[in-house]
């Protein structure tokens, strides 16, 4: 039975790339009857009818998934920034670290129109972190080889909010794709969603590029709010310094992290975004 990965999934139709070819699939009905359903990235078996139409007849175990993107097997989430319009806020970033790390996937922020700025915000605040950060030009190309390099035999997906030019990375990094991008709206401040499907690009060597609409705004799924400092690696340096085992690095007192934010080893604003997605956390477990 032929084994492939769905690169396309639009109006009921499963695209499975399997070798050099693609084919168009429907799923098993028994998958809508467990509760399953195929996603992009997933790695499928498939049978083909005598027309040569094909038919998804089994899930292959997952790495990861998501469910706001529905997308499987991501290896590494690139966080898209910017600097200049649209301006990135920082928490926007740490949902995207922190929802990453959930679901074990490696994380690189790429901070994106570095013609166009001389701001070390961004960079600063991440330099601080242990994620790779990669200062890009999709205008000039500067920084394109080495994310290339570092997304090299992976399956990626871009992250970040409209306009800061995750398609315009992806056609610097594969000219072939020819992806759609927007303008930025003078009247909002922000770009204009362009991607109206996910779908996943090969760019050979096992190097895989997915373009989604759904990671601009990373709903955080299936967390307790006791685990989200796992979720923010740097905190794990001070915690041995914690007075209570189990600090969860909010109300207590003798608080290695919040010790290490004061002292400026650790930034502000990820811990301030740390604690707004904590009580996010806690008021839906409330309700």
């Amino acid at each position: 039975m032929p084994e492939g990965v769905i690169v396309k999934a639009l109006s009921g139709f499963y695209y499975v790339r399997t070798g050099s070819e693609t084919v168009e699939c429907r799923a098993r009905g028994r998958f809508r009857l467990d509760g399953t359903s195929p996603l992009v990235g997933d790695r499928v078996e498939i049978s083909l009818d005598a027309q040569g139409k094909g038919r998804v007849d089994k899930l292959l175990p997952r790495k990861n998934f998501f469910v706001r993107p529905a997308v499987a097997n991501i290896d590494v989430l690139i966080s898209v920034a910017s600097e200049v319009e649209p301006v990135t806020d920082p928490f926007l970033i740490d949902r995207v670290t922190s929802t990453a790390e959930h679901n074990g996937c490696e994380v690189i922020i790429c901070i994106n129109k570095s013609d166009a700025s001389d701001s070390r915000r961004l960079a600063d605040i991440y330099a601080a972190t242990p994620y790779k950060v990669i200062e890009t030009s999709a205008v000039t190309g500067a920084g394109l080889d080495e994310l290339a390099e570092c997304i090299k035999g992976k399956v990626c997906a871009f992250s970040g909010n409209s306009g800061v030019g995750k398609s315009s990375i992806m056609n610097a990094l594969e000219p072939g794709l020819d992806l759609k991008t927007g303008e930025i709206s003078e009247k909002l401040g922000r770009g204009r969603h362009t991607t109206r499907h996910t779908e996943l690009f090969s760019l050979g060597n096992h190097t895989y590029m997915m373009d989604t609409p759904g990671f601009s705004s990373m709903y955080i799924e299936n967390m307790e709010a006791s685990e989200l400092k796992n979720y923010f690696p740097e905190f794990a340096r001070w915690e041995d310094q914690c007075r209570f085992l189990g600090c969860v690095h909010i109300g207590e007192r003798d608080c290695g992290v919040k010790d290490a934010v004061q002292r400026g080893e650790i930034p502000e604003s990820r811990y301030e975004n740390y604690r707004l997605m904590y009580q996010e956390l806690k008021d839906k477990r409330r309700y």
